[in-house]
């Protein structure tokens, strides 16, 4: 099922639900209570009525007092009750005695000392009666005239006995305005539906459409296009999904490009040896091929063999350690320690350029790999003598500063061109003739894994790379 039509009945059905059971559950509330209201007015009325006649008098009247004419009694409590059933505005008004005999009817047409069968649905109200109370049936009948009626009882007493009862039906015509309410509000709730279906519809699509966007968008990455860019969304927590599908898709993209310079650099830079590797083996050949073989020339081109083949060791090592993700050993050391180990390790190569090193350094304690450290700090401090002239001095200093630990690796080479320094760090980027261009990249990557950052500035005369790690 689509997220359309899942937020559509997510909408819909509960509400429909919510509001059928209200509306029965209203309509059985309010039908009760006006059955309820209306038995009782009922009931009020045939007491009234009961009050006001003597059961003397009514119990008098025989069968037969209602022809023609009718006898004085009989015509006498006609018009009595129906003076009362007009007044009440009732259907009908009679009364009866115990044993069910009807002894005069206004509204209903049975003659005198009838029985009246339809007292037998109204049996546990008529006992009720019996027993000097009040009554009402508890079921609405329907009448001749299709229309829904009700019944109230009241005793009628004789020297402190009830000897027959009064009964006034009354129609229930409140059923008309409640059908009338019960229709209204189903229409209301079809409204209601439609207008929940139409927001449902409005905010699936305000969903569904920016979702089907990223989706595309995520098809496409997969499917390789990483130049494409994802387009923010307007609404907030899908904009923070496209945000980081676009960060995800410039990562992607950044790392493509990566990879793709990564793999022309190293197809250049291992071109270079083979083709001397190829070049002084074809010589070697040769030689040794000759009448007369000279010694001298052929270890002369197996030393320049061997040279090429450690420089393409060289390169291949560089891009595996620069390409693969490296373990660290993470460990407290003391900073003064780690400066003075990669001093050390460089002081050969400044020795025999006649570059001095100059060290300066506060102390600190750091935490992080120690040997990839050093490894980094190595790299800056050759790659500094490596651009120094004879005479001159390489100086390495470390110092405590806002939370972090600086490191200064500076010299006095002719520094970096301004055009270049912006991809100084941009993998097999180098000015050297025989430069990999990994030893700055893998730095600055060996240096953000402890959550450091590695800068340059550079100006004719003076070039200073600064490596800041977080202090313990």
């Amino acid at each position: 099922m689509g997220l359309r039509a899942r937020l559509l009945l997510a909408f819909l059905a509960p509400t429909w639900v919510l509001l059928a059971v209200a509306g029965f559950f209203g309509y059985q509330f309010s039908r009760n209570v006006l059955e309820g209201e209306l038995g009782a007015s009922l009931s009020s009325v045939a007491a009234t009525i009961s009050s006001q006649l003597s059961a003397e008098r009514l119990l008098s009247v025989e069968e037969g007092d209602d022809k023609g004419e009718g006898s004085r009694t009989w015509r006498s409590l006609s018009r009595e009750l129906t003076e009362a059933k007009a007044a009440a505005g009732a259907q009908r008004v009679f009364a009866f005695d115990r044993e069910g005999r009807v002894r005069l009817d206004v509204g209903g047409g049975l003659p005198a000392m009838a029985n009246m069968p339809e007292l037998s649905r109204d049996g546990s109200e008529l006992d009720e009666v019996w027993s000097g109370r009040r009554s009402a049936s508890q079921v609405l009948f329907e009448g001749n005239d299709g229309r829904l009626y009700k019944t109230g009882y009241a005793p009628m007493w004789r020297d402190g006995k009830v000897v027959g009862a009064i009964g006034v039906e009354g129609s229930a015509e409140f059923f008309g305005p409640l059908r009338t309410l019960a229709r209204s509000f189903y229409a209301l709730m079809a409204v209601t539906l439609l207008v929940l279906a139409g927001a449902a519809l409005v905010t699936a699509r305000a969903l569904s459409v920016p979702l089907e966007r990223l989706v595309a968008a995520a098809t496409r990455i997969g499917a390789g296009d990483l130049t494409t860019k994802v387009a923010r969304e307007k609404t907030l927590e899908i904009g923070m999904l496209s945000a980081q599908l676009e960060s995800m898709r410039d990562a992607l993209d950044s790392r493509d490009r990566q990879l793709k310079m990564m793999l022309g650099g190293v197809a250049h830079e291992v071109k270079n040896p083979l083709g001397g590797i190829e070049l002084f083996a074809g010589l070697l050949h040769e030689e040794l091929s000759a009448v007369n073989p000279n010694s001298t020339e052929a270890l002369e081109h197996t030393s320049r063999i061997r040279r090429e083949l450690d420089y393409l060791k060289r390169i291949v090592d560089d891009f595996l350690a620069f390409a693969r993700d490296q373990k660290m050993a993470k460990s407290p050391f003391a900073a003064i320690g780690w400066l003075q180990t990669a001093v050390d390790v460089i002081t050969g190569d400044a020795r025999q350029k006649s570059v001095t090193l100059d060290l300066k350094a506060d102390d600190a304690t750091l935490e992080g790999d120690f040997n990839l450290l050093t490894s980094a700090l190595v790299n800056l401090v050759k790659n500094a003598v490596q651009a120094s002239p004879e005479g001159k001095t390489v100086k390495v200093i470390g110092r405590s500063e806002n939370g972090q630990y600086l490191v200064e690796v500076c010299d006095e080479g002719g520094g970096i061109a301004g055009e270049l320094q912006s991809r100084i760090f941009e993998p097999f980027f180098t000015t050297r003739e025989k430069g990999t261009g990994l030893g700055l990249p893998l730095a600055r990557k060996m240096v953000e894994a402890h959550r450091g950052t590695l800068t340059l500035e550079s100006v004719p005369g003076k070039t200073t790379f600064r490596l800041a790690l977080p202090l313990v």
